[in-house]
């Protein structure tokens, strides 16, 4: 862990001081690894931190995915207003760990900015019998874009938007709280954007499927499963769907952890990515 990843823990650690919203433990999810609320791979229909109708709520987040030829590292922060808007911005940073060296650039690493926005424009996850329905959109700016434009990719920028569907069921799994999401993107994003956006078999955005769906074994344990499809826009590699399996702790309204073994697939022309996710997340 770099020393600016220890500080940012710091501070996240830091945020057990502060103020919290007073929404149901464990309803803002976490944050997924492009700064949105929601699970691992996902972005969910609920709005960032615990912020009720009255209320707003800060999120701050860091996220590390390991695999066997690369490390990611996440991280960024959110706005979540009355339940109702989210804003959030990340950054992602992604080393080839093999892939660099073997292309005569070791150390090498990809870079993009994440601004995201969320509405909450139906229902509640709890108290109303339909899910709750958030429209959000992501805009990603590639900072390294030599590697994806030799790949093929067509432009350093894109927008994603996407649509989410959530619901918490209450006593609904064996007596335990069960919860579900699903998520249709409509992206031309390489990787994320790390590979930058559209290629040379596809040049616009296409409609993904992503889903999520778990119990909570008590207030503050939760597990699940995700499922994220991939655009193949690129001819010189495939781009595998993803998913992962994922426990999560809530002991507060101020701190998540959520920790998962993730598959996904092919990368870059080298296959067989598998490892581990783990994100800290702080509410204030």
């Amino acid at each position: 862990m770099t020393r600016r990843s220890i500080s940012i823990v710091a501070l996240l650690v830091a945020t057990c001081t502060t103020q919290a919203g007073t929404r149901q433990l464990g309803t803002g999810g976490g944050t997924q690894v492009e700064g949105s609320a929601g699970g691992g791979l996902v972005p969910w229909a609920v709005i960032a931190g615990y912020g009720a109708r009255e209320e707003q709520d800060f999120t701050a987040f860091y996220t590390r995915v390991d695999t066997e030829d690369y490390e990611l590292e996440s991280f960024g922060a959110a706005w979540g207003f009355r339940n109702r808007l989210e804003l959030s911005v990340a950054r992602q940073e992604l080393d080839l760990v093999t892939l660099g060296p073997a292309l005569g650039l070791p150390g090498a690493t990809l870079e993009q900015d994440i601004f995201g926005a969320k509405v909450r424009v139906y229902g509640d996850l709890v108290y109303t019998r339909a899910p709750q329905i958030s429209v959000g959109m992501q805009y990603k700016k590639n900072r390294s874009f030599l590697i994806p434009s030799v790949a093929g990719a067509l432009d350093d920028d894109g927008f994603d938007f996407y649509v989410s569907a959530a619901k918490l069921f209450l006593g609904g799994v064996g007596g335990f709280n069960g919860f579900a999401n699903a998520t249709v993107r409509f992206t031309e994003a390489n990787e994320m954007g790390l590979l930058g956006f559209g290629g040379d078999q596809r040049s616009s955005h296409s409609a993904q499927f992503e889903g999520a769906a778990g119990i909570f074994l008590s207030r503050r344990w939760a597990l699940g499963l995700e499922y994220r499809s991939k655009p193949d826009n690129l001819s010189f590699a495939d781009e595998d769907d993803w998913w992962d399996a994922f426990v999560a702790y809530f002991p507060n309204r101020h701190v998540s952890v959520v920790a998962a073994y993730v598959d996904l697939g092919e990368i870059g022309t080298l296959p067989g990515q598998t490892g581990w996710y783990l994100s800290l997340e702080g509410s204030f």
